[in-house]
């Protein structure tokens, strides 16, 4: 028991850390009270109110996403860190929003010379986080990485995703609420296991945009508030192996293009 209540400490404390240091597309973003991995943002992991009675509707995929980009089935990304590939295995048929803008981040190559910003494996192993667009600049101060996302040439603003989730047996994603706060008591279809692959976003639910990262242990307390869309299938002693500072030399689609949706 002691040794249990010991890692939910810890628990608490690495969810503590990377919230105070974390991310997000705008000096509010870096306030929020606890970490997210994502576009300027860390995970962020405050405790999400609990269901009310009547809990509202989960949001579907409507109109309003119809200019982002889709994944309709499962495609595969190799990621070079190191000279030594990852392979990816990307879940569009559960999660095609967030599966379908990290291709598209992909074939437009925003990921290639990124650096690996956060990466915390003490007290206890939990994630590597990478993916804001200014790590490519090698001038650009370390301190202040984890805070940006995607700018959309067309647009000159970041792009940003809904937070989503598929609960088992749901027919649909839940969107822009965690699991808790939409009501719905199953767990996700993709799960925060070892080398689970997931988006990262502040406090807002679709606050996402470029930022990702590689769980390096099973993080159960994840699940349901932060979106996974994939999973290493091979080279996961090369994500173990990631120190902060390292860059991503290049990541290309090799499988499963022909799934990918892009926006017209």
């Amino acid at each position: 028991m002691q040794i249990k209540i010991q890692r939910w400490f810890f628990s608490l404390l690495i969810v503590g850390a990377l919230f105070v240091g974390g991310c997000g597309s705008s000096p509010a973003a870096n306030s929020t009270p606890t970490p997210n991995p994502a576009s300027g943002e860390s995970i962020s992991l405050s405790p999400s109110p609990s269901p009310s009675a009547s809990p509202p509707a989960a949001v579907a995929a409507g109109s309003q996403f119809s200019n982002l980009a889709r994944l309709t089935g499962k495609a595969t990304v190799v990621m070079i860190v190191k000279g030594a590939p990852i392979t990816i295995e990307l879940d569009g048929t559960n999660a095609p929003i967030t599966a379908g803008n990290f291709v598209d981040l992909v074939q437009k190559g925003v990921y290639d010379g990124l650096v690996f910003h956060r990466v915390v494996r003490e007290p206890q192993p939990f994630v590597v986080q990478g993916g804001d667009p200014q790590g490519k600049d090698p001038k650009f101060p370390t301190a202040r990485l984890g805070t940006g996302g995607f700018i959309d040439p067309k647009t000159s603003t970041e792009r940003r995703i809904p937070l989503e989730i598929k609960a088992k047996g749901a027919a649909n994603p839940t969107y822009s609420q965690t699991l808790q706060e939409a009501g719905v008591a199953q767990k996700p279809v993709l799960m925060h296991t070892r080398g689970a692959v997931a988006m990262a976003r502040s406090q807002s639910p679709d606050s996402a945009s470029s930022q990702f990262y590689f769980t390096l242990t099973d993080v159960p307390f994840l699940d349901g508030s932060y979106a996974v869309f994939g999973y290493v299938k091979q080279g996961m002693d090369v994500v173990d192996q990631i120190q902060a500072g390292d860059r991503i030399e290049k990541a290309t689609v090799t499988q499963g293009l022909e799934n990918f949706k892009p926006v017209n």
